[in-house]
């Protein structure tokens, strides 16, 4: 056993030995080798090490997310019942209405959507309101005072003491709201929030009957109190009045796990770049190996083992690896520091960029896994290499085949569905990612051949020498028509596709908005509004496309079955949540043009003495909560019992900008009903639409305008926040391609070496060899831009027609310029990296090769 131990190690120390002494003249190339895979093990690094951070904050910082101990939630207003339960929590409580609601400044005569908040209290308890001054937070609170959002404060050039009006009242802008408990830029964006002191809402005249409140009320213990444990206690309570609640920890959870599935998105973008990087390994290696099969040949006639030979390859390629992992984690680590700033509209909490160490040796393992699994498709040939291939090595210049190799592709699919796995911890959408990534590198391969055939087959031979050969280049021995159309192509195709879908999100609202389609909305009409309202809007040269009566209802129970029959059986499929809900329908004689009757017969109109009436249900909704044809729902109308039967079906298009309804009442049962109004209109012009709604709003506080061109607005601006940190990640991948063909001209550049300096033996001149070059490499950057944009807009055809259920329609312009990019780029670092072979004489360039 000694003996064998110590032969193991002396046999092992050659090895060591061999691989070094045979990586001197090669270690560039090595580094070359590796360095494909460098910027997706930084790109993995900076994701997982923020998402560390990140994780570290969030639980250091758990409670000023929430801002108290307990936060409890509402819709509807608060009874007996509800308040007896809420006074017997916390030490201290502070109360919160909010609901949207138009403000108006008058200095500058802006009006905008917003939310408003009416608070009481002392909230928040831990962290405390953003503002400028600082003084703003507490004294707002005093007086007839608002804080107002720093971005709508700058839209409508407005600043600390001037006046802002809500609804009947004017308040004093107090500072501007920089942020408060668990706001990000990102929903900043969205709803700009004031804040008002709860004692002036009722002066502002936008608490009635009938407006869409939200209720809040935030607790605080001034004694150490588990408060998980008491509200599990307190939850079937809760439940039974419709309330919801949050705590630290269920903060701290939800918060971190929304976070936790964008770090592991993003994650999988770098994940796709690391893949790329692991082609190029490969690739390399390949050519690596094939040109030392003669040396390797010459190690077995010295009486080396295959096994041997195999080994002193796999430890120059781990050692590389290696190397290869660190400058990737240290790249990752530099990275990291820069993420917080740019993702910091999405984050809920301030993020200070720290080492992740445990992120680093993730990714330097990860390294190490992929530079060894990828550098074994081409080693395992190693061990089929005999000592005869010394003397063959002339006439067969190529590896031999290995069914081992097949060993070794299902452990490269073994290791992607795993690692997509730890990213998405769900098995079927693992398999599902990793198939789409196979069927991606599989459809480039695939193109990529087909180019290499094509070429070949129709060849033009009357074309003039240089583009002969350029062409011919795409198809000769150690042609890099498949490494490089796989590597760009799958970069291009990744970058253009965020660029595609952005643009079918915005054409899509762009779309609704144009020609005669309603582009504003006003809501929360009362019923002796409405007329005044539609006088004005004719006034103003509007034309009024719709008014829709709403009514508000509850269900109280489908086919005899209410909630509390519902908690009792199980059996039952149908989801509570449709009895805790507040309805808004509607009724009519008629069916518009975004719905359509599937099932069953829409009526018109109905006659409640007469039997039950007619109610018409959205598909999703009745299938998701397995109602049919003929079942019966008993409603709760604002106190009055309202019994109705499923009459038919509709099949909505919510994407289109109408007053879409769950369900649908005929005419003849709700007219006298307690009700409000919407009113849809055109406005041409952002003028036109300033001037109306400045005129609405000082008449008619309590009206709600949405104004699609100012959606539009929003959605650009949060779709392009977005989309530049997608871009962002996606930019590893497409810069590893560009590494993957720098290396791969610098590769090739060894191989090409002979053929150029015969031909300049031969009289070719320096430009003709350029020109060869030069068209070489633009065929293969135009194949590989061409393939990645059509795959790109392929896959965004898909997600517009199957996903978003709109056109696609790209932009000519764009895709023209990022063929030109690619293909540019492309010849550019072609010929960059071959000009030393058309600038130096043959006779220099062969003394440099021996």
């Amino acid at each position: 056993s000694f003996f064998e131990i110590t032969m193991a190690k002396a046999n092992f120390r050659w090895i060591l030995n061999m691989a070094w002494r045979d990586s001197r003249r090669n270690r560039s190339r090595l580094l070359l080798f590796i360095s494909s895979i460098i910027l997706g093990i930084a790109a993995l690094v900076a994701i997982h090490s923020l998402g560390n951070v990140l994780s570290k904050e969030i639980e250091s910082q758990a409670a000023a997310l929430l801002g108290s101990d307990l936060e409890v939630r509402t819709n509807k207003p608060i009874t007996k019942e509800v308040s007896g339960l809420l006074d017997s929590l916390g030490d201290r409580r502070s109360e919160q209405k909010s609901f949207a609601s138009m403000v108006y400044f008058p200095r500058t005569r802006g009006t905008r959507l917003t939310e408003v908040k009416a608070l009481s209290g002392d909230f928040p308890y831990y962290g405390d309101f953003e503002t400028i001054p600082a003084s703003a937070a507490r004294s707002f609170r005093k007086g007839r005072m608002a804080l107002v959002d720093q971005a709508l404060l700058t839209q409508f050039n407005a600043k600390p003491g001037d006046s802002i009006k809500i609804g009947n009242t004017s308040f004093m802008i107090a500072g501007a709201l920089l942020s408060a408990p668990g706001q990000t830029g990102f929903t900043s964006s969205v709803a700009p929030v004031v804040y008002i002191p709860l004692a002036y809402l009722k002066q502002t005249g936008l608490e009635q009957k009938g407006s869409r409140i939200n209720y809040r009320f935030f607790f605080k213990y001034d004694k150490p109190v588990k408060v998980d444990e008491m509200m599990d206690k307190l939850a079937p309570r809760f439940e039974e009045l419709n309330l919801s609640y949050e705590t630290i920890q269920t903060r701290k959870g939800e918060t971190a796990e929304a976070f936790e599935n964008v770090t592991r998105f993003l994650s999988l973008i770098g994940f796709i770049a690391l893949l790329l990087g692991c082609i190029g390994v490969a690739s390399a290696i390949h050519i690596y190996v094939r040109e030392k099969i003669n040396t390797i040949a010459v190690l077995r006639c010295l009486g080396a083992k295959a096994s041997q030979a195999f080994f002193i390859y796999l430890v120059q390629i781990a050692g590389i690896g290696l190397i290869g992992s660190i400058i990737g984690a240290a790249l990752g680590s530099v990275i990291q520091q820069f993420l917080p700033r740019i993702m910091k509209e999405f984050m809920p909490v301030k993020v200070n960029p720290a080492l992740s160490w445990s992120a680093i040796g993730e990714g330097i393992v990860l390294g190490m896994i992929v530079s060894i699994l990828f550098g074994l498709l081409p080693l395992v040939s190693i061990r089929k290499i005999s000592p005869l291939n010394s003397l063959r090595v002339s006439f067969e210049p190529t590896l031999i085949k290995d069914a081992l190799k097949w060993l070794v592709y299902a452990l490269i699919l073994a290791f992607i569905i795993g690692f997509s796995y730890l990213q998405l911890r769900e098995w079927p959408e693992s398999i599902a990612f990793s198939i789409a990534i196979l069927v991606a590198f599989l459809s480039l391969t695939a193109v990529a051949a087909l180019l290499t055939w094509l070429v070949r087959r129709f060849f033009p031979s009357s074309w003039s020498f240089s583009w002969r050969q350029g062409l011919a280049n795409l198809y000769r021995p150690n042609n890099q028509t498949r490494i490089l159309i796989v590597s760009i192509g799958l970069g291009t195709a990744l970058i253009c596709t965020m660029f595609f879908i952005q643009n079918v999100l915005l054409n899509r609202i762009t779309l609704t908005a144009s020609g005669n389609q309603p582009n504003m909305i006003m809501f929360d009409i009362q019923s002796d509004e409405r007329d005044s309202l539609l006088s004005l809007a004719k006034q103003q040269g509007l034309p009024v496309t719709a008014t829709v009566p709403i009514v508000s209802m509850r269900l109280e129970s489908v086919n005899n079955i209410n909630i509390e029959k519902l908690r009792k059986d199980t059996s039952i499929k149908m989801h509570e949540g449709i009895f805790n809900r507040e309805y808004r329908v509607t009724y009519r004689d008629a069916i518009i043009s975004s719905e359509k009757v599937v099932e069953g017969k829409w009526k018109g109109e109905a006659d409640p003495s007469k039997g039950l009436v007619p109610i018409s249900l959205d598909t999703k909704y009745a299938r998701n909560n397995n109602i049919k044809i003929g079942d019966t729902m008993v409603f709760n109308v604002q106190g009055s019992p309202m019994k109705t039967v499923v009459g038919s079906m509709r099949q909505i298009d919510w994407n289109r900008v109408q007053t879409n309804f769950l369900l649908l009442f005929p005419k003849g049962v709700l007219e006298e009903a307690p009700q409000f109004h919407v009113i849809m209109t055109h406005v041409p012009s952002v003028e036109a639409s300033a001037k109306f709604q400045q005129t609405v709003v000082e008449r008619y506080p309590n009206v709600s305008i949405i104004d699609l061109n100012l959606i539009l607005t929003v959605l650009d601006e949060i779709l392009d926040k977005i989309g530049f940190v997608i871009r962002f990640m996606a930019g590893f991948s497409m810069i590893t391609g560009l590494v993957v063909l720098v290396a791969s001209v610098l590769i090739s550049k060894y191989q090409r070496v002979q053929e150029s300096v015969l031909l300049r033996t031969l009289g070719s001149s320096r430009r003709q060899i350029f020109m060869i070059t030069a068209l070489e490499y633009f065929f293969l950057g135009s194949f590989a831009a061409i393939t990645g944009i059509f795959l790109s807009m392929l896959g965004s055809w898909a997600l517009a027609h199957y996903i978003f259920e709109t056109t696609f329609s790209p932009r000519i312009l764009p895709v023209f310029i990022a063929f030109i990019s690619v293909t540019a780029l492309t010849v550019a670092i072609g010929l960059a990296n071959s000009r030393f072979i058309v600038s130096k004489p043959p006779l220099e360039i062969l003394r440099q090769e021996g």
